[in-house]
């Protein structure tokens, strides 16, 4: 593996984002397609570029990323952390401003399972008295 290659994984919920910079000119490539062709919703991409913003690393790099499962806002925060430990990995000095800004938090959220003997995860079938 190259050195000036830097690999990282994001997760969130059930969806796993493997992210992979390389020094170049800002380039996105998202499971083959654009950023704007792969998240067309604004909140999305502004989501994901937070972090490049905040490590001052705009257009410094080109981003690979593969990215599958879950919606595509638990996707977006997955790439966001991937991009976010990936730039911590290049740049040590990066850490505390991102961890001030929660980047670096992985969401340990995930869905609750269903248990026996009721419809969903917590909600009970209605009691009758008689």
């Amino acid at each position: 593996m190259m050195a000036d290659l830097i690999q990282s994984v994001g997760r969130r919920k059930t969806a796993v984002a493997r992210v992979i910079l390389r020094p170049g000119g800002g380039a996105w490539s998202i499971n083959g397609r654009t950023l704007e062709n792969y998240f067309p919703r604004a909140s999305h991409r502004i989501r994901v570029e937070e972090t490049l913003k905040t490590a001052d690393a705009e257009g410094r790099y080109d981003i690979q990323i593969r990215v599958n499962g879950g919606g595509l806002t638990c996707q977006a925060d997955a790439i966001r952390l991937g991009l976010a430990r990936a730039l911590v990995s290049q740049d040590e000095e990066i850490r505390k401003t991102l961890r001030s800004k929660g980047m670096l938090t992985r969401d340990a959220r995930k869905v609750e399972r269903k248990k026996p003997g009721r419809p969903k995860a917590r909600k009970r079938f209605q009691f009758s008295k008689r």
